[in-house]
């Protein structure tokens, strides 16, 4: 079944465009001032928005949150954490010392995991996420 397509107004769009365009130069970003510009028209479009999904800028503010976190994506990558060193970074957060953990994982060979000496295994990833209430991968090398 073919697909109509509602034609559009090119004078039209292109004379909001140019006003438009003169107020928030949205464009992909190639550099950090353009990024800085994204951030901040970002900024104002969620103070604007707030929580309000249907409100009339929300469409706007999700493009130019694409724009800003394909910029990050390319520019800022995240690397994955060590799985040691979430294990450890979850322990820190909530308070916890290795006796916390002696109901799922034996004293020494939690030790040996924090140290580095010894791998999480895929049974113990899955009692951990369960432990914690985060997914089991969080614990897996890749």
């Amino acid at each position: 079944m073919p697909t109509t397509h509602t034609p559009f107004d090119m004078g039209a769009i292109q004379a909001s465009w140019v006003v438009f365009d003169s107020m928030a130069r949205l464009q992909p970003i190639h550099d950090e001032q353009g990024y800085d510009r994204m951030v901040v028209l970002m900024n104002a479009l969620l103070d604007a928005v707030g929580e309000h999904e249907d409100h009339p800028l929300s469409s706007l503010l999700e493009l130019v949150g694409d724009l800003v976190s394909r910029y990050e994506q390319e520019c800022y990558p995240i690397q994955a954490a060590d799985p040691k060193d979430s294990l450890r970074f979850l322990m820190e957060a909530r308070g916890l010392i290795q006796a916390d953990l002696s109901a799922i994982v034996p004293q020494s060979n939690l030790s040996a995991i924090l140290a580095g000496k010894r791998k999480i295994s895929a049974t113990l990833a899955g009692k951990l996420g369960k432990f914690f209430g985060v997914s089991p991968a969080l614990f897996v090398t890749s």
